[in-house]
């Protein structure tokens, strides 16, 4: 079946002065306009596309290979780009924007502002819709993910706990504000790690590797550094957080236990102003 809002690799059932007519559901056709179809693949009819299925302005479905910024099921930051009456309209990446209805709006929106919205597919109303209403959308059962399991996530929202983030595209999880150590906002995808499991359902994040494999991570991060910058860099265990963060993207907390490792392991020496590789590391 065609996944509507998705993407779908369909067939060609002819062509025409307009474009590709894909084969659809129960024998019908799908119009591939000809500005979409692409120069650099074979495009007779009995060959296959990967293409994006959507509505048209007159409600039609229509294919095109472009790829939106969201399909259904998913979750994204959109930008408001137009209000009216029925609704506000998003920037998807395609002609017809996405409609989010008033009705599913969670704070007001001015034309400019960034919404995180879930797209789904009213098939009542036969129209592909967005709403600003995420809990609804978000699997609140207990999960099967392990502390240290890398995963994706969508910035959402400040609280006075951290930041809240959509894991996946299924869960709620919150980087707590520790964990916080370089400026992050609304609508920012990030990749991040799973803290902690918290016996309340609820999930702990971070930014960085978690545990062993953080810290040998992160000390190969340095030692690469210091090579391509002739074995000196002008941070140690007491530099400023920020200064920490900018140059390796990690905590400070992070980058003294892989400093400290590294020291104990006679790879670097600490001075008071600089951290500085041992002659025989800097010819490795």
């Amino acid at each position: 079946m065609v996944a509507v809002g998705r993407m779908n690799r369909l067939q060609i059932a002819k062509r025409s002065d307009f474009g590709l007519f894909l084969v659809g559901d129960a024998g019908s056709t799908i119009l591939l306009p000809s500005r979409y179809i692409p120069v650099d693949q074979p495009c007779a009819p009995g060959d296959w596309l990967d293409v994006f299925v959507y509505f048209d302005s007159e409600d039609r479905l229509v294919a095109t290979t472009e790829t939106p910024k969201v399909q259904v099921g998913e979750f994204a930051s959109l930008k408001v780009v137009d209000i009216n009456r029925v609704g506000l309209f998003l920037d998807w990446g395609l002609p017809k924007d996405l409609l989010l209805p008033h009705s599913e709006e969670q704070r007001p929106l001015q034309v400019g502002d960034y919404c995180v919205v879930y797209v789904f597919l009213d098939k009542r109303k036969g129209r592909i819709t967005a709403t600003a209403r995420l809990d609804r959308y978000l699997d609140q059962e207990p999960t099967r993910y392990r502390p240290g399991q890398s995963v994706e996530l969508l910035l959402v929202a400040a609280t006075e706990m951290g930041f809240k983030a959509i894991i996946n595209h299924k869960h709620w999880g919150l980087i707590h504000k520790n964990e916080l150590f370089k400026f992050v906002r609304s609508g920012m995808r990030e990749t991040g790690f799973i803290k902690e499991l918290r016996a309340d359902g609820k999930i702990s994040l971070s930014l960085q590797a978690v545990g062993q494999e953080a810290a040998g991570s992160l000390a190969d991060q340095v030692l690469a550094k210091l090579r391509e910058n002739n074995g000196v860099l002008p941070l140690n265990d007491k530099s400023p957080p920020e200064k920490i963060s900018a140059l390796f993207g990690v905590s400070k907390g992070n980058f003294k236990k892989a400093i400290g490792g590294l020291y104990k392991q006679g790879r670097l020496v600490i001075h008071d102003d600089r951290i500085e590789l041992v002659d025989d590391e800097r010819s490795s």
